[in-house]
């Protein structure tokens, strides 16, 4: 309904009412109005984002952070609870009923029919309660790890989609640049054929150069398209995606004259010395379930009139006469635990040592490339291009090799952009190698921060 025709009516209404406002008409009137005015304003597109906007918005749409959030909270929950001394059990009971006989299944005739009552409650010892609530204590300190990880991997991953995106952007301009430009020759390569100082072939050929970079720029968008979509998966859904502010590729952070130290440092290797600090809090925990826990009862039985009522006290022991073949067995396995974790840590130690290694060679070998792009590749492209379209519009040059110029140096560029593209992940995944806070020499000294939290009741 267009706002003409609601002020005709609300006029109307107006005029045939004694001129009296009716409020529902005149609301009806204000709202439709400022909605026509919201409708006419410019669309304005979303602001830009550059990889650090990106990586933070990764970090508040992960629901994987969460997760380890829970992971964490559910270990505290269970070191508390192993803490605590085992529930007390009451018992009720009804003993020596008769079965046959005059008595049969009475409660009350027989003497030695007794209803009793009792309770009991098995006493662990405090090192072994400690042991038990440590282990928990120590997984809380790996979901700390592991959420570190998940951060570290949630950049890398955030940072290389943002890479990838950004520079097909990039690609995406300069091959429209180039289409444009080609396009301007298929207009001169026209104006020479109807001027008579150039061949129709010429026309199809500026034209097929066009076609040419018309399907790159269909390919590349489709790249470009799948790319958002990858990076929408980490920061969430974004309208109008601009990419701005790419980072200076040619530094990081990484300590590279101490790599063996930064390798150290790598949050799988921190994962794995935590779950080595929590086998062996396991194999403590098991060299305290070899002392006995002991269950002490108390009953009180009640029998007929005539007779007196009954009080019983008692323990019961576990008899662990055979130790050496199943309490032995089980601290000898948790320490073999521990002894496998840590030798797979010192193996995947080597194995990131020696991939950081290669990653940083690349990375430096592709710096040194793009110089050489800079400074010679790019430049002597751009000026052949420039030569050749020269000689063609002082009649001295062909067409083919102003396009053959101009194809070359699509290439150049191209290839550039992909060994930025390159450099781009291997830059994002030293930069990102390392936990953040360096969380893990938490775990070398053995300290986990939930150490505080728990409070052992006697």
């Amino acid at each position: 309904m267009s706002n003409q025709f609601i002020r005709a009516f609300v006029l109307k209404r107006y005029s045939s009412q004694q001129r009296r406002i009716h409020w529902p008409y005149f609301i009806a009137l204000l709202v439709t109005s400022f909605a026509s005015a919201v409708m006419a304003q410019p669309h304005v597109s979303s602001e830009p984002l550059s990889l650090e906007k990106a990586l933070h918005l990764a970090e508040h749409h992960s629901q994987a952070l969460l997760a380890q959030d829970a992971s964490a909270q559910a270990s505290r929950e269970l070191a508390i609870e192993a803490a605590q001394l085992p529930d007390p059990e009451l018992q009720l009971s009804i003993d020596n009923v008769p079965a046959n006989g005059s008595m049969a299944y009475s409660l009350t005739e027989d003497f030695m029919t007794m209803r009793s009552i009792g309770l009991s409650q098995t006493f662990t010892g405090k090192d072994k309660r400690r042991a038990r609530a440590n282990v928990f204590e120590q997984e809380v300190g790996k979901a700390q790890i592991a959420k570190a990880l998940t951060l570290v991997e949630l950049r890398q991953k955030t940072a290389a989609a943002w890479f990838d995106a950004y520079y097909l952007q990039q690609m995406l301009a300069l091959l429209r640049r180039q289409k444009d430009e080609a396009t301007l020759q298929v207009k001169a390569a026209e104006a020479a054929y109807r001027g008579g100082k150039g061949p129709q072939s010429d026309i199809f050929l500026a034209r097929t150069t066009v076609a040419e970079i018309k399907d790159r720029i269909h390919k590349t968008q489709a790249g470009f398209d799948n790319a958002i979509t990858t990076l929408a998966r980490w920061v969430g859904e974004t309208d109008n995606l601009r990419l701005v502010s790419a980072p200076d590729i040619s530094q990081t952070k990484l300590d590279t004259q101490h790599l063996a130290h930064e390798i150290s440092e790598h949050p799988d290797i921190a994962v794995m010395m935590a779950e080595e600090v929590v086998a062996k809090a396991k194999a403590k925990a098991a060299r305290q379930e070899k002392q006995a826990d002991w269950t002490w009862s108390l009953r009180y039985s009640e029998r007929g009139s005539d007779f007196s009522d009954m009080i019983s006290l008692g323990v019961s022991i576990p008899l662990q006469w055979n130790q050496e073949n199943r309490q032995d067995r089980v601290v000898a396995a948790k320490l073999a635990k521990a002894e496998q974790i840590r030798a797979e840590r010192e193996e995947m130690t080597r194995q990131h040592l020696a991939e950081t290694e290669r990653w940083l060679t690349s990375w430096q070998s592709n710096l040194l490339r793009l110089a050489d792009y800079e400074k010679a590749l790019v430049p002597l492209a751009s000026q052949r291009t420039e030569a050749a379209l020269a000689e063609y519009r002082g009649g001295v040059g062909e067409l083919v090799a102003v396009l053959d110029a101009r194809k070359m140096e699509i290439a150049t560029r191209i290839e550039q952009l992909r060994i930025e593209m390159e450099t781009a992940a291997l830059w994002a995944a030293l930069e990102y190698l390392t936990l953040p806070d360096r969380s893990q020499r938490h775990i070398e000294a053995g300290l986990m921060p939930s150490s505080q939290l728990l409070e052992f009741k006697e």
